[in-house]
């Protein structure tokens, strides 16, 4: 259990043993050894430059795309609030604070003719969404991206290009500790209305095939084909992780209060009771299963951190 004793003084808050099942969308997991969140940046800085260097730091951005162990984490968890949500346009540029909504910035941007729609139907935050190349419907962070501000493990504040970042599918080469805090990106012009019907068609599209009023992470899976949905009619389904998932039997498929949904089997639900280790457990079993009938490897893209929980 991380002490702190020692740390250095901060203007936020720092929660020691916080349970973290709450600040995530599945709702599960156990707590974090302490929770710091930062008033803003000077803080954040001051903080990792004086934390002992042996000490694990997570950063945690709105729990959209996790799952934490039942048994916790022995780290400090680093999430950023209301010091870290702008968004400012200038230009054709967009600069967005970490903690700012995928969400949010889609539509403000919409607003000033800035096309940044695909961001509209991603759950979570700039931060996650960086760390993550985010992307749906053939577009991705990579093809919008200008520079990433971040603060390191030490606490120096860094510039990262795409070069830095080394962007793949679902992937980067973000150093472990460091917090990304904002982000800009260079967005291709478009008629506001034109862009606010886009997006409000795509939402349609996104609630009729998800299962959006349920307890999920989103897509859990990658697809093995390498990109997500390009939303085209001729888009291709034969390497999309839900339709090996559904030719293996499992959609719908429960393992304790975990199910794999009956609207998108790549989306794995929380029904009510389920533990993290119920959500795993059924996770691994459908990479099992989806193995044996296709003889292809499914690679999880929800993120899974922390211990098992003790056995009762």
């Amino acid at each position: 259990m991380i002490q702190t004793a020692d740390f250095p003084p901060v203007r936020g808050v720092l929660t020691p043993n916080r349970p973290l099942a709450d600040l995530t969308w599945l709702r599960v997991g156990g707590p974090a050894d302490v929770l710091f969140q930062p008033t803003d940046l000077s803080d954040l800085k001051g903080f990792l430059s004086g934390l002992a260097p042996d000490v694990p730091v997570f950063p945690m951005g709105v729990g959209s795309n996790l799952i934490v162990r039942d048994g916790g984490l022995r780290a400090v968890v680093i999430r950023l609030g209301r010091g870290f949500n702008s968004i400012e346009i200038q230009g054709d540029r967009v600069t967005a604070g970490a903690a700012a909504l995928d969400a949010h910035v889609a539509r403000k941007a919409a607003a000033e003719g800035l096309d940044l729609t695909f961001l509209r139907t991603i759950p979570g935050a700039i931060g996650g969404a960086i760390a993550m190349n985010a992307g749906c419907y053939g577009t991705y962070i990579a093809d919008v991206f200008v520079s990433t501000q971040a603060v390191t493990r030490q606490g120096e504040e860094v510039t990262l290009t795409a070069d830095d970042l080394n962007f793949r599918y679902r992937q980067t080469d973000l150093p472990d500790g460091w917090v990304i805090t904002s982000t800009t990106f260079e967005a291709p012009r478009g008629d506001p209305e034109a862009l606010e019907t886009k997006m409000k068609d795509q939402l349609a599209k996104r609630d009729a095939t998800q299962p959006t009023k349920d307890r999920t992470a989103g897509s859990t899976f990658r697809n093995p084909a390498g990109f997500s949905s390009t939303g085209q009619a001729d888009d291709r389904h034969d390497l999309k992780a839900w339709k090996l998932i559904d030719d293996a039997g499992l959609r719908g498929h429960t393992l304790g209060g975990a199910q794999m949904s009956e609207k998108h089997p790549n989306f794995l639900t929380n029904t009510g009771n389920a533990t993290a280790e119920d959500l795993e457990n059924l996770g691994e079993l459908v990479r099992k299963k989806v193995f044996q009938t296709s003889g292809i490897q499914l690679e999880w893209e929800v993120i899974r951190v922390g211990e098992p929980g003790r056995e009762q």
